[in-house]
C-alpha cells in the first residue's frame, strides 16, 4: 500500500476529481460516542459573505523555509469577535497544497469563520516535528492578527484531512504543553474542537514504508520514540478538545481503525469524540465525496464554539 511503500499515492487525486463529480447517491453513517446511529442535523444559519486577503507569509523571517497562508474574512455587520479555522491539507507530509483545502475554507467563511488556509514544510527534507513546529507558528500569527481579523483566540478550531488531519490533531493534543510543546508552543497553540477526515492517528499501525519511514526519519525499530510523539492516539494527555472524526469504511490507505481507536480513545480520556462513517468510499473518494461529513463537521464545530455571550474584545497575544 502507498503508505507502507511505492511511489506518492496523491498522484492520483487529479483524475478522481473528474471521477468524483461523476459519483452521487453515497449514503453515510453519523454514529455518537456509542457507535449507535444518530441523524446528522443541520444548522440554519444564513450563508455570509467573506473577502479573500492576498496570501501572505505566516513565518517569522529567520524561519527555515518561508511559508504562505490564504485567510478568508467573513463579512459582517458588528464587530463582535468570531472564531477562526486552522486549515492544513494532506499529501502524506510530502506534497499537495493549500488549494485542496480551499473548498471548506469557503464554507467555514460563509459560516461565520476566520479561516488560514496554510502550507508546511515537506518531508523527507524537513522531517517531524518541523510541520508541527509549523502550525504552532500560524497559531502564534493568528493570535498576533486576532484584533485586526476580530478572531476570538479561545474559539481556534483545526480542521485537516489525511496527514493534515494528523498534524492540527498532534497540535490540539501536545501543541501546547509537553514535550512537543517546546520551542514554539505553548497557551496560543491551544484548539477548541478539531474536524479531522482520514486520519492516521497511530503511526506504529503502518508497516514500515516510505511515507511515515521518510516522516520521520527511520523505522519503528529505529527511532520508535519519534513514532510515539508522532501519533496523536498516543498523545492524549488530560481531557481533550471535542473532536469529528469521518473516515471512509473502505480506506485501505489509512485503515477504518486509525478513526474508530482514535474515538474510543478520546472518549476514554473525557473527550467528546464523533465519527462519521462514509459507507463503501476508500480514502481519496471519501475525501472528493465528503460533502455531508464537512456539513455535519461544520455543524459540531459549531456546537463547540458558540458559546451564550460571545467576550468583547480578543484575547491578548502571546
Amino acid at each position: 500500500m502507498p503508505w507502507r511503500s511505492g511511489p506518492d499515492p496523491w498522484r492520483w487525486v487529479p483524475a478522481l476529481l473528474l471521477a468524483g463529480a461523476l459519483l452521487t447517491g453515497c449514503g453515510s453513517t453519523h454514529l455518537n460516542d456509542s457507535f449507535a446511529p444518530v441523524a446528522a442535523t443541520s444548522t440554519e444559519t444564513p450563508s455570509l459573505a467573506f473577502d479573500a486577503l492576498p496570501a501572505r507569509t505566516y513565518t517569522p523571517p529567520d524561519w527555515p523555509s518561508p511559508l504562505r497562508a490564504e485567510v478568508l474574512l467573513p463579512r459582517s455587520a458588528d464587530d463582535a469577535l468570531r472564531p477562526a479555522a486552522l486549515l492544513v491539507h494532506g499529501g502524506g507530509w510530502q506534497n499537495r497544497t493549500p488549494r485542496d483545502m480551499a473548498g471548506i475554507a469557503e464554507q467555514l467563511a460563509a459560516r461565520g469563520y476566520v479561516t488560514i488556509n496554510i502550507e508546511h514544510r515537506f518531508a523527507p527534507e524537513h522531517r517531524f516535528p518541523a510541520q508541527l513546529h509549523d502550525l504552532q507558528q500560524a497559531m502564534a500569527w493568528i493570535h498576533a492578527n486576532a484584533e485586526a481579523w476580530r478572531v476570538d483566540t479561545a474559539r481556534i478550531v483545526g480542521v485537516g484531512f489525511s496527514s493534515g488531519a494528523h498534524l492540527v490533531s498532534l497540535l490540539a493534543l501536545a501543541g501546547a504543553e509537553g514535550p512537543l510543546a517546546e520551542p514554539h508552543g505553548g497557551e496560543h497553540a491551544r484548539l477548541a474542537a478539531v474536524l479531522a477526515g482520514g486520519i492516521p492517528s497511530d503511526l506504529f499501525k503502518f508497516p514500515d514504508g516510505r511515507l511515515v519511514v521518510e516522516f520521520l526519519g527511520g523505522t519503528r525499530a529505529e527511532v520508535p520514540e519519534q513514532y510515539a510523539l508522532a501519533s496523536p492516539a498516543r498523545q492524549i494527555n488530560g481531557q481533550p478538545p471535542p473532536f469529528f472524526l469521518f473516515h471512509g469504511t473502505r480506506d485501505r490507505l489509512v485503515p477504518l481503525d486509525h478513526s474508530t481507536d482514535f474515538q474510543q480513545a478520546l472518549v476514554a480520556r473525557g473527550g467528546e469524540a464523533e465519527l462519521y462513517l462514509q459507507h463503501g468510499r476508500g480514502h481519496f473518494l471519501s475525501f472528493l465525496t465528503r460533502g455531508s461529513a464537512i456539513e455535519a463537521g461544520i455543524d459540531f464545530l459549531t456546537r463547540q464554539v458558540s458559546p451564550a455571550e460571545a467576550p468583547s474584545a480578543p484575547s491578548t497575544p502571546p
